[in-house]
């Protein structure tokens, strides 16, 4: 068997001859970390930063890495809120690069996304970013060039507010979560492209039917008939990832310190390139007080799921013993781990992997027939004495989605999931976050009503391993989604499939509808659970294009993104 810190790995990258650098560990990242707090860090107004290649070591395996100022993970940036920052970026790759500043309310220009925004960085050049900065809280940066973000092009960006800090702590640290595979990611793409399930090794077996685990039988054939695997939650697992804290992946153990006794604040980071993570530290309660930069109004919990690109502020008190910080993969193909201790050396038992989820029919949008066994394919059936079309390639359910290869299911009843909690934590016996615990700490900027409504469908093809808004790629996309600036929207982001989205809008917040009226929580990011919908309150106050796109990597290079074009009469550049 293998073991539950970090499953088995297939080969490495072979990085002689590319004339790599040595790698230097930034402060922050440093296996044993007493906090930020004498740190050396990039402060503006003015930080030099030049990305290029290097090997990285994790768990004493060397492979190939993006490295930023000759670190891998990249250096942290700590701002101030009201301060104007130059970062100018220099390229010594052999291919374009660029910086996104994830969060971070900049001018569309200096938002970093090439062929939107700018052009990118060419190789040799240099790129000076200028920008106002208007906001405090925890963010980071990573490439938005290619597929850079998943060979370690991303770091931590830590606000300072212009006034005193809202939330006391004695000690804080920087929590960056990723994954990381010895496979190049146009390989892993390509074995996608070929087989969407390539990378799960976690199917059902005959084994584990007679054993009475997962499915029926019944369950199982029903399941077959609509070509549909319970199992494939993750794209890409533990079965070529390894799991990291800081860089360092389950056998380093990323230690940080602390006094007993101490308000300790976490500034937990989801920068992998395709895993959702499930965050806990036993023995320890979790309290919430900032979502994706923005205060809320804290709430304790023993248990969350933090989506790719999200951010999580936490406050933890330990006592006079050492504690495991575990980052669960959402399909439990394998877990980051820290350790949370007083005094080096001391650790904490590691928990086993737990069973890993199974879809459901709700995770199919079948909405209330989510307590029902799995039903085939079929035209119609009747429910409640109504009759009522269940078909999962019905077009009749949303008839305005094109018939295109990259349709390949349609929710027939999607319904609004955010009070539910992520799929596979229902039955854990604790608390668990869901969005409708987060409440804005102050009342939202913009509490107008929306003067429009806009929806939205995530679709994809597994078989074909593509992904889309309504069914159409970006390279297939005409004109972008036009906006009136200043014009607040009510925008439904329904999932059509199988899989959760976390998605994410350039250059704006967003406010989710979960009845929390004037202070509805603010995020840039927001995870589309499979079969579900998510509505957000948009005030489209940013001028310029900005990018608009599931932040799961491989998607968003499949096609799961668009353009928000924001302009004074709402009409489309060059249109």
């Amino acid at each position: 068997m293998t073991s539950p810190l970090r499953p088995s790995r297939r080969g490495l990258l072979r990085h002689a001859g590319l004339g790599l650098t040595a790698i230097a560990v930034p402060g922050w990242a440093q296996r044993v970390s007493s906090g930020l707090a004498g740190r050396p860090t990039l402060a503006g107004p003015d930080i030099a930063l030049t990305v290029d290649h290097v090997p990285a070591t994790i768990d004493g395996r060397t492979g190939h890495a993006i490295s930023v100022n000759g670190s891998w993970p990249a250096p942290l940036l700590r701002l101030r809120e009201g301060q104007r920052t130059r970062l100018a970026v220099t390229n010594r790759l052999a291919e374009p690069t660029s910086i996104h500043w994830h969060g971070l309310l900049v001018p569309f220009q200096m938002d970093g996304v090439p062929g939107i925004s700018f052009p990118g960085i060419a190789p040799g050049e240099t790129f000076t970013y200028e920008f106002p900065v208007v906001q405090s809280g925890t963010y980071w940066y990573h490439s938005h060039s290619g597929l850079q973000e998943q060979m370690g092009h991303y770091g931590p960006i830590v606000v300072d507010p212009a006034g005193p800090e809202t939330v006391a702590a004695e000690r804080e640290h920087v929590v960056v979560l990723s994954d990381h595979s010895p496979l190049h990611p146009h390989r892993i793409f390509t074995k996608l492209k070929q087989q969407g399930g390539y990378f799960n090794y976690q199917k059902q077996t005959l084994a584990g039917l007679i054993a009475g685990r997962d499915q029926s039988a019944a369950e199982r054939r029903d399941w077959g008939r609509m070509r549909m695997d319970p199992t494939d939650v993750s794209d890409v697992t533990g079965a070529t990832y390894t799991y990291l804290v800081n860089g360092h992946g389950p056998q380093d153990d990323w230690t940080a310190l602390f006094a007993p006794g101490e308000r300790v604040r976490l500034r937990v980071i989801n920068a992998a390139a395709m895993t959702n993570f499930n965050l806990r530290i036993p023995g320890l309660a979790l309290t919430v007080v900032q979502a994706d930069g923005q205060y809320v109004r804290p709430v304790t919990v023993d248990e969350l799921q933090i989506a790719v690109a999200e951010t999580y502020d936490l406050i933890v008190t330990p006592e006079d013993r050492a504690y495991t910080l575990v980052a669960e993969a959402w399909d439990r193909s394998g877990m980051a781990r820290a350790t949370l201790t007083p005094r080096p050396g001391l650790t904490a038992a590691v928990p086993p992997l737990r069973a890993r989820p199974l879809a459901t029919m709700r995770d199919m949008g079948m909405g209330a027939m989510s307590g029902m066994a799995a039903m085939p394919d079929m035209p119609g059936m009747t429910h409640d004495a109504a009759p009522m079309q269940h078909g999962m390639r019905d077009f009749a359910t949303a008839p305005e989605l094109p018939r295109t290869p990259a349709v390949q299911t349609i929710a027939p009843m999607p319904t609004d999931r955010t009070g539910e909690p992520p799929q596979g934590l229902a039955d854990t016996g604790h608390r668990v976050l869901v969005y409708r615990d987060l409440v804005a700490l102050a009342a939202n900027p913009d509490t107008r009503a929306p003067s429009r409504q806009l929806r939205i469908h995530l679709t994809g093809n597994m078989e074909r391993y593509m992904w889309a808004f309504d069914g159409v790629k970006l390279n297939a996309v005409t004109a972008p989604i036009p906006f009136r600036q200043g014009e607040r929207v009510r925008v439904t982001l329904v999932n059509d499939t199988m899989m959760a989205h976390p998605i994410h809008l350039h250059g704006h917040f967003f406010e989710l509808v979960t009845g929390h009226g004037d202070h509805a929580p603010r995020k840039h990011t927001v995870n589309v659970a499979p079969g579900g919908t998510v509505t957000f309150d948009l005030t489209a106050d940013a001028f310029g294009d900005w990018a608009f796109h599931c932040h799961l990597l491989y998607h968003m290079h499949a096609g799961m993104m668009q353009v928000v074009s924001v302009r004074p009469d709402g009409a489309v550049a060059g249109a």
